[in-house]
């Protein structure tokens, strides 16, 4: 959860993945924050502070994207990444916008019900062994006092088994389980933004129809994980799940609306323009504030936050509706990056391209080194074949850097010598037919 974590950490930990765009970071933390404070004030202000949606622009391949994931790993908050390009007009096929926030929602009840599994674990695992013992001890119910001794031994076995039980000696031990079959899934196409249909149709079938059981042979660790599950969903309380989770959406669920700028452009001269424009006006209302209907019950979108990303290479910002640029008064520019940026991303971060293809490759046995040339090869070639062709950003590095490691990739495991070197020279022999015809470059992607 973000609760204590600052403007300041929240971009220090965005750093350890993502080099540069400090502008965007800054304003994606601050955007974070304020959804905290907002908590923090009395109600009756708080309902009139809306959030500051954002919106990124920059080409592609500077981090737009990825400082959304990193966000999303970050955040405890419901959060989903959408695309733009994926929606159409209400009523012709496609999804309809009104989707995304349906999808969030399913993303909170997911967070809402593991916070609820953690709960009830220890109820559940207690259960789950009182419910193997009598697998492996049938428990006969009342016995009259006359049996009393054939009880108290019964209940001796019972401990004895119980202690075996908890050191894990009956792990391998074969029961039989009675499993409940699940019902063939229900399958309804629509083209009315109704995606939820055959979920709900599933979910009613599944309580009127009588529940198929089958007994099977398994051991007690199998058994334990079944039992395990069937006991935490029994134990949830799946009201509370759903308030919780529409209340968890409304107050701090984040959308990330990808390629924003596909549906840019001025409307079509024939025939309606369904999306593009139509995608645009569908959007304002959800933006704006509006109720949607789920399958958990109605959602208001007021104070969940949008984060729209787009390169704007064809089209430009101001051709999105007047409307829907007053929804995003936070404007952050990425910049394109330097020789010197491509320098840090192959070196700085966590999980860097270079010590990820070195891991890779340590599996079999095989340790490349990366030396300082050759890393300064290796930005020096990404950033002039992004200059001379089309320009990728970072996702350069992906591609060069897979040329340069193919070979071993592929000798891998047959290679004699298990040590490699990649220096400078080991990187212009590589990469030789890019440097010398700039044109070549397209074969790489």
């Amino acid at each position: 959860m973000t609760d204590n974590l600052t403007p300041r950490q929240i971009v220090a930990e965005l750093d350890r993945y993502i080099v540069g765009q400090d502008a965007a970071k800054k304003a994606v933390a601050v955007a974070i924050r304020n959804r905290w404070r907002r908590q923090q004030l009395p109600l009756e202000l708080r309902k009139d502070v809306t959030p500051k949606n954002i919106i990124m622009i920059g080409p592609t391949g500077v981090g737009k994207t990825e400082i959304a994931r990193r966000l999303a790993q970050l955040v405890g908050a419901p959060f989903i990444k959408v695309e733009a390009t994926k929606y159409t007009e209400v009523g012709y096929v496609g999804r309809d916008v009104e989707s995304m926030i349906r999808d969030l929602t399913e993303a909170a009840v997911g967070l809402v019900k593991q916070t609820q599994r953690e709960q009830v674990a220890e109820k559940a695992r207690e259960r789950v062994t009182d419910k193997l013992l009598d697998l492996l001890v049938p428990n006969k119910g009342y016995m009259p006092p006359e049996e009393q001794e054939d009880a108290d031994r019964r209940q001796r076995t019972r401990d004895k088994f119980r202690s075996m039980l908890d050191a894990g000696e009956l792990e391998d031990k074969m029961v039989e389980l009675t499993v409940e079959q699940k019902h063939v899934p229900v399958q309804v196409f629509s083209n009315l933004g109704m995606e939820n249909m055959d979920v709900d149709l599933q979910s009613m079938f599944d309580k009127f129809l009588p529940k198929q059981t089958q007994p099977r042979q398994v051991t007690v660790a199998e058994a334990r994980k079944i039992l395990l599950e069937q006991e935490t969903e029994a134990l949830i309380d799946r009201a509370a799940v759903h308030e919780g989770a529409i209340d968890l959406v409304e107050n701090q669920g984040i959308i990330f609306v990808d390629e924003i700028d596909k549906v840019c452009g001025p409307a079509a001269a024939h025939g309606p323009d369904v999306s593009r424009q139509g995608v645009q006006r569908d959007l304002l209302p959800v933006v704006e504030g509006t109720t949607v209907n789920t399958k958990y019950g109605p959602v208001r979108t007021d104070h969940i936050l949008f984060i729209a990303a787009g390169a704007f290479h064809v089209s430009k910002p101001a051709d999105l509706m007047p409307e829907l640029q007053g929804r995003f008064p936070i404007r952050v520019e990425l910049t394109d990056l330097t020789r010197d940026d491509f320098l840090r991303i192959l070196t700085e971060p966590k999980h860097a391209i270079t010590k990820q293809y070195a891991e890779l490759l340590a599996t079999e046995g095989v340790s490349i080194e990366f030396t300082r040339d050759g890393i300064e090869a290796l930005a020096d070639i990404a950033y002039e074949v992004n200059r001379t062709a089309q320009n990728i950003g970072a996702r350069r590095l992906h591609t060069v850097l897979e040329r340069v490691v193919e070979e071993i990739s592929y000798e891998g495991p047959d290679l004699k010598n298990k040590r490699v070197r990649i220096d400078g020279k080991y990187v212009r022999e590589k990469l030789t037919a890019i440097l010398q015809k700039e044109d070549l470059s397209k074969y790489i992607l």
